[in-house]
């Protein structure tokens, strides 16, 4: 009998053989169920998967497993997050962390996240997971070490924290004062509860006893839709076929310009990610539904069936345009929160590249013809019209405030201190095509 076990920072390796003969892999991401599935093992266990960085493993792969008569047990961490969600088509959950996702008691994913070192030390957890706080607490209460009060203020100081930082020095700074938690300190190293590794102990027992006969309990598996993604997905992992993703990037290799630009929206993309997540400030729906908008606008996407035709061009689901939603909110919000800082930064760039001296003698020469005082005739509707329609053939933003905001300006009225300045500048005889690089 075959058992394939994806395990990370929850358990070590040796853990693992101690309570059961499998294949040991690492932690669980996108298409890693469906690859062990054609191997047809007797049964896949998952404990550990990523939750960022990497996409998280498909409902529909463990699905797909549970077609092929092939049973999947889930515990502790990403394996009870699946569990809870798919038990009613046959996962197989196991322990209290599933039971409390299954039945509503937990519902947020940083309940089980933790920050873990990389595979070659294998995945040593840098911080402790909230079902061990929970526990932990608990516990103390139930040995007379904690007051109730200060109990819930421990989870309180906790759950405050963003999963990469919760680790019990910094948890406890924050409540020191606080009535027994010198006793509490004391009391940790001994009486500490690991949560998720009890968890996983005992789906790694109910597998084996699976493997030596005891019978599960019968459910009919549900019928994999297979849909054009969920084909995709098998046609990458099969390598039936060459990478779409793949190939489109090498055809942008081929315009070394557009490649350095996307290149470096790219890493501004990946940089925004890493620091919403060490903030704990992901987009909320408000600012992706904007998000939307805007892009729908832009695109000339007003119809439904417009976006589901586009979605279907770009090989997207809705899952995944959303996802490109958020990673273009969390670019914005990177930019605005360090406006102040950017200019010194784009003259350096300027300077660089050698466009500062065109611009600066441009700027210059700006200034000595456009006066103040020969502002004041202007009309500003023609100089918005002329700006938008001509100049940047585009129409006129409906909102003003935002790309005002977007171009570093404080915004509208400098927005039109901007572009009344070009204007008369460009009434001097002064082209548009000098202000070209």
């Amino acid at each position: 009998m075959t058992a394939v076990v994806f395990v990370g920072p929850t358990l070590t390796a040796d853990a693992v053989s101690e309570c059961l003969d499998a294949t040991i892999l690492p932690p669980v991401q996108q298409g890693d169920v469906y690859r062990v599935t054609r191997d047809k093992p007797d049964a896949i266990g998952i404990i550990d998967g990523f939750f960022e960085g990497v996409p998280s493993v498909w409902h529909k792969e463990i699905l797909w497993a549970i077609e092929q008569g092939i049973p999947v047990f889930g515990s502790a961490s990403m394996g009870a997050l699946r569990a809870a969600e798919l038990a009613d088509f046959g996962m197989i959950g196991v322990g209290r962390i599933f039971e409390d996702y299954h039945s509503g008691v937990l519902h947020d994913d940083d309940e089980v996240a933790v920050l873990h070192g990389p595979a070659e030390l294998g995945f040593p957890p840098l911080s402790v997971p909230m079902v061990s706080v929970r526990a932990t607490v608990a516990q103390a209460q139930a040995d007379g070490i904690l007051p109730p009060e200060t109990a819930a203020e421990v989870l309180r100081a906790a759950k405050a924290m963003h999963y990469r930082q919760r680790v019990w020095p910094d948890i406890l700074g924050r409540v020191k004062d606080l009535a027994g938690i010198t006793e509490f300190t004391e009391w940790l190293p001994e009486g500490g509860i690991d949560a998720k590794g009890q968890d996983a102990r005992d789906m790694l027992m109910r597998m084996s006893e699976h493997l030596n006969g005891t019978p599960l309990p019968l459910t009919e598996p549900a019928r994999t839709e297979r849909t054009l993604v969920w084909k995709g997905l098998r046609a990458r992992v099969d390598g039936d076929a060459p990478s779409v993703d793949s190939a489109v990037i090498d055809e942008v290799r081929l315009n070394p310009k557009l490649y350095a630009r996307m290149r470096e929206r790219a890493v501004l993309a990946l940089l925004s990610k890493e620091d919403a997540s060490r903030q704990n400030r992901e987009p909320d729906r408000d600012t992706l539904l904007k998000q939307m908008a805007d892009h729908r606008a832009d695109a000339g996407l007003s119809r439904q069936a417009d976006l589901m035709a586009w979605l279907t061009a770009n090989d997207l689901s809705v899952e995944g345009y959303e996802a490109m939603l958020a990673d273009a909110s969390r670019i914005d919000g990177t930019v605005s929160a360090r406006a102040g800082k950017l200019d010194a930064m784009l003259l350096s760039d300027l300077r660089r590249t050698g466009q500062y001296a065109k611009l600066r003698d441009r700027a210059t020469s700006k200034a000595a013809i456009v006066t103040p005082g020969g502002k004041a005739g202007a009309d500003r509707l023609r100089m918005m019209m002329w700006f938008f329609e001509t100049r940047l053939d585009q129409e006129v933003p409906d909102d003003l405030e935002s790309y005002a905001g977007s171009l570093g300006l404080a915004g509208r009225d400098a927005l039109y201190e901007l572009i009344e300045t070009e204007f008369l500048f460009c009434q001097q005889g002064v082209g548009p095509e000098d202000t070209s690089n």
